[in-house]
């Protein structure tokens, strides 16, 4: 018998390190936007780089980890040891063959995979500089992908650091070489391609150093279907299509952002910001929150199945609610402050700015869906979140496509966030047929109003600052400590909001560690 995960230690281990993944990724886009702003480069680049993320999270956090995590750790907590090593072993060999030969296949069709990513870029440079970036970066999705299932052995056994501190290496290297490719003169596009699969291989190594610190020794063979992989393939394939009808979601917002130039980049910029409360929180969740269920499922522990899923969505709200207020409220000192210097502008600024807002408004659907989906997963249902992902498309490209001419490359991010509350809705509705295990309980009800009210008072104190300190935002010298100086206010504000409203306190959080 393991022992059992740690669970809200467990979210803070993994939220720490992806804090710190993210802030890296900051600097990083902080360095690409000063070297190369909104331009051909930057927007190529971005383009190349989001194609193997894109396949990344069809094959690796997505559709076959969702579909893995659950048969590992019950395999973990049922059969021992020996027998998970062994079936993470033929799971790794297995998606290593399929992906070899996918990377391969990729090469030849980059120049239709990036006409499918942002045939605006047909008329003019980006698409040639495109097609080269992509193909020097599209081999990271072999070497992420199997770190991704590492990673994955590694939450089942509640062996958290190694996995959330990988992605670190991959800003670390990217700031590494901006900095010494803006030195020594390389082409910045070139060097930020060859910098990805480089960190694949970073990454990789250390997720395998790290399990074989855990005891487990996978080694990769000639692949062979074992019924077990056929049923983790059958348990797969809905969600493979799920990860594929997210997928065109992005790449419908990449088609219509495609056609308005700078669009692209405005929108990576804005998606990075808020990924960062989405990743810290969201990331945590589903990575700690997916196995843990699936043991307690095995185990027959329905409350404590319960108890997990009230304080993951407590934990959730509790961090994401009032980040998404700050993002719709203070969009603009954020952008300008973080982003806007040398060759981006004000008018950069501004557009990411309007963009972020957007995205904001839909960050806590996005964070719900992390604590939601994972009541299915642990289920090994993945067929109803793949039908909950259609009617998502469905929105987001009625959004998106029929907005465009109206509202320009918004109408993208707009229709983003209407997709993801269609999403988190269809699966909380959806997960009332679940009975007691994934019924809110009395603490989670009586908390949820608190919070939205704290959150409320801290838009007033956010809103009322920024326009006192509306002349503060262009100078060079005071408009970072400002920035520093507003940010804090609004974390301070929401602390006293919510302990005065009784929304949450140190007593509880000690508490909830100490039986996570």
């Amino acid at each position: 018998m393991t022992s059992p995960i740690r669970l809200v230690a467990g979210f803070f281990t993994v939220g720490a390190w992806t804090l710190a993944s993210r802030v890296l990724g900051f600097v990083r886009d902080i360095m690409i936007a000063a070297f190369l702003g909104a331009g051909p480069v930057a927007e190529a680049f971005l383009i190349a780089f989001s194609l193997p993320n894109m396949f990344r999270r069809f094959f690796a956090e997505g559709a076959f980890n969702m579909a893995f995590v659950p048969m590992f750790s019950k395999k973990l907590e049922g059969d021992g040891t020996a027998e998970a090593q062994r079936f993470a072993a033929d799971a790794l060999s297995g998606l290593a063959g399929i992906l070899i030969v996918f990377t391969l296949l990729a090469q030849l069709a980059m120049p239709a995979l990036v006409v499918a990513m942002a045939s605006g870029f047909l008329a003019d440079a980006r698409f040639d500089m495109a097609v080269d970036f992509g193909r020097i970066a599209f081999p990271y999705i072999l070497f992420i992908s199997l770190a991704a299932l590492l990673s994955g052995v590694l939450n089942a056994m509640g062996r958290f650091v190694a996995a959330a501190a990988a992605p670190v290496l991959l800003n670390l290297l990217f700031i590494a070489a901006l900095a010494v490719g803006a030195a020594l003169g390389w082409p910045l596009g070139a060097t930020l391609a060859w910098t990805v699969p480089v960190a694949g291989i970073a990454q990789l190594a250390l997720l395998w150093r790290a399990a074989e610190r855990a005891g487990l020794r996978i080694r990769p063979h000639r692949p062979r279907l074992t019924p077990e992989l056929r049923r983790l393939a059958v348990i797969a394939a809905p969600a493979a299509m799920a990860g594929g009808v997210v997928q065109i979601n992005l790449l419908v917002g990449r088609q219509v952002a495609s056609f308005y130039d700078g669009a692209v980049a405005w929108l990576n910029y804005a998606d990075r910001l808020y990924q960062l409360p989405l990743g810290v929180v969201g990331i945590a969740i589903g990575v700690v929150l997916l196995p843990d269920l699936s043991r307690r499922l095995r185990a027959e522990d329905t409350d404590g199945g319960r108890h997990a899923f009230n304080r993951a969505t407590e934990f959730a709200l509790a961090l994401t609610v009032p980040a998404a207020v700050a993002l719709v409220v203070v969009p603009g000192p954020l952008i300008s402050v973080l982003f806007e210097r040398g060759a981006f502008t004000a008018d950069d600024s501004a557009a990411t700015a309007l963009a972020l807002a957007v995205y904001g408004a839909g960050l806590p659907a996005f964070v719900l869906q992390k604590v939601l989906q994972p009541l299915y997963f642990a289920r090994e249902d993945t067929r109803t979140p793949f039908y909950f992902a259609v009617v998502s498309l469905v929105v987001n490209a009625a959004v998106a496509i029929g907005l465009s001419y109206s509202l320009g490359y918004i109408a993208a991010a707009l229709g983003t966030t209407l997709a993801g509350w269609a999403m988190a809705v269809l699966l909380w509705v959806g997960s009332r047929r679940m009975g007691d295990a994934a019924a809110p309980d009395d603490r989670l009800k009586r908390r949820l109003p608190r919070m939205l009210l704290a959150s409320a008072l801290m838009a007033g104190v956010l809103w009322g600052l920024e326009s006192a300190m509306s002349g503060l935002w262009d100078d060079p010298v005071l408009r970072v400590p400002a920035l520093a100086a507003l940010v804090g206010a609004g974390m301070g504000a929401y602390a006293l909001a919510s302990i005065l409203t009784g929304a949450f306190t140190r007593a509880d959080l000690k508490s909830a560690v100490k039986r996570g």
